[in-house]
């Protein structure tokens, strides 16, 4: 198999996950900064309780859409950042909306019934029915109350992921209701020229950022690419790996450590879509992934029939070497998280250490691969049995393992209570942060 190696790691090298980071902030501050300044220049009302509703809209149309911009799946945010942190931004900015909306409705409520004399919620109920666009953003409100109500994390758990995503698609519906409310009765949307451009410059980028990101851009490679099933072939009682071919796979932006959400278009499972690493560095003529059997979705692979037409939305993540900032590293895996950490092995240059934590041997998918692997690379090769107790990577032994684990990059793919578990021994090994790299799979909208 002839991979691409990943390039030399410049010693004063600029993260890209910095970059990306810090654009994002720039562009959120800079744009909170414009829509302060066209709400000066449009005026403001004699009652303060107003004013302060009219800043609390637009600072939440804003947010809102941002928010779009996290979740639109862009290649070149989701290659530095990661499609877990940016969901997690997505969770919290969610969050900040919710607030910002609830005050816009309270301050403007409470601000006109004090003009008029009115009950708060005479003030409200006279404003949906005489104002334009009020009740359309009263809609909004709602669904964002029932959308952020099922992304809490007690309800989240509680939910299958396919009727989660079906509640978040009325995100989209808000947003629409929302910028018809802007446009019908925002004071800063049409105090100038300037001002309505900016506005449907910031909504074209976000909605445009979605449909580029969420359906042309896997509607255009999967259509270029035509992936198909090569084969299925068991790699152990309840681990099974899938070999995907297509056209022009060398064209196909994909890195060692990166997953795609994965369609088996049968007729059992085509609306299925599940987030799988890929097993293998990409070598431009097929893909692998690898996964267990730990549900409805992965369970079925091991009956798909070669020839299976298959739509791949990816590649996604920033698990890869892209980040690196040593020469050396250290590949720690737990579980079926072997599947990134071995394509990674296969692609990184310069001495590896990999740490492979099973319960039992017979528990090590892959081992055979990873071995002849480190072998051929010169890289250092632990097999972890036991029970999680005592725990075999404390800071006292994977100190032992890796003298200087300080010096490395350290990627780490695993169960979450084992990846918790390794963080915090990271920690008081005193690991610097910008060299520890890991990504949970998570979906957002």
């Amino acid at each position: 198999m002839t991979t691409v190696q990943s390039p030399p790691v410049p010693p004063t090298a600029i993260r890209p996950k910095v970059v990306a980071r810090t654009g994002l902030y720039a562009v959120l501050a800079a744009n909170a900064a414009v829509v302060t300044l066209f709400a000066v220049q449009a005026g403001f009302a004699s009652n303060a309780l107003v004013v302060i509703g009219r800043f609390a809209g637009l600072y939440s149309a804003l947010l809102m859409a941002f928010q779009l911009l996290l979740v639109a799946r862009l290649p070149w945010l989701d290659r530095r950042i990661g499609m877990d942190r940016l969901t997690n931004w997505h969770r919290w900015t969610g969050f900040n909306l919710l607030w910002t909306l609830v005050g816009h409705v309270v301050f403007i409520t409470f601000g006109y019934a004090e003009s008029s004399s009115m009950n708060p919620v005479s003030q409200l109920v006279d404003l949906a029915e005489t104002v334009e666009g009020v009740l359309r953003a009263a809609v909004a409100m709602v669904l964002i109350l029932v959308i952020g109500g099922a992304s809490a994390r007690w309800a989240r758990r509680r939910l299958a992921y396919e009727t989660w995503h079906f509640i978040h698609l009325y995100t989209y519906v808000a947003v629409v209701l929302a910028f018809t409310h802007q446009v019908a009765v925002g004071t800063t949307f049409t105090a100038s020229s300037a001002a309505t451009a900016y506005w449907y410059a910031v909504w074209g980028v976000a909605l445009g950022s979605v449909l580029l990101g969420r359906l042309v851009l896997p509607l255009w490679r999967n259509w270029r690419h035509q992936l198909r099933v090569e084969a299925v072939v068991p790699e152990a009682d309840n681990v099974v790996s899938v070999y995907i071919t297509g056209r022009d796979l060398d064209r196909l932006p994909a890195r060692a450590g990166q997953f795609f959400l994965w369609r088996f278009l049968t007729k059992d499972r085509w609306w299925q879509a599940n987030p799988f690493s890929l097993s293998a560095a990409p070598d431009g003529t097929r893909l692998r992934l690898t996964a267990k059997a730990a549900g409805d979705g992965s369970a079925g692979l091991r009956h798909l029939e070669p020839g299976t037409r298959v739509f791949a939305e990816g590649p996604y993540g920033a698990f890869t070497a892209m980040h690196r900032t040593r020469p050396e590293a250290l590949l720690i895996a737990g579980g079926v998280g072997v599947t990134p950490i071995r394509a990674l092995l296969e692609e990184i240059d310069g001495h590896a250490v990999v740490i492979y934590r099973v319960a039992g041997e017979r528990d090590a998918v892959l081992y055979d691969e990873l071995r002849e692997l480190a072998l051929t690379k010169g890289a250092e090769l632990h097999l972890v049995t036991g029970p999680p107790v005592p725990d075999r990577l404390a800071p006292r032994e994977l100190a032992a393992l890796v003298p200087d684990i300080a010096e490395r990059d350290v990627f780490l793919c695993g169960p979450p209570p084992m990846m918790n578990a390794v963080l915090g021994t990271l920690r008081e090994l005193d690991v610097p942060k910008p060299q520890i790299h890991f990504e949970r799979f998570s979906l957002a909208g």
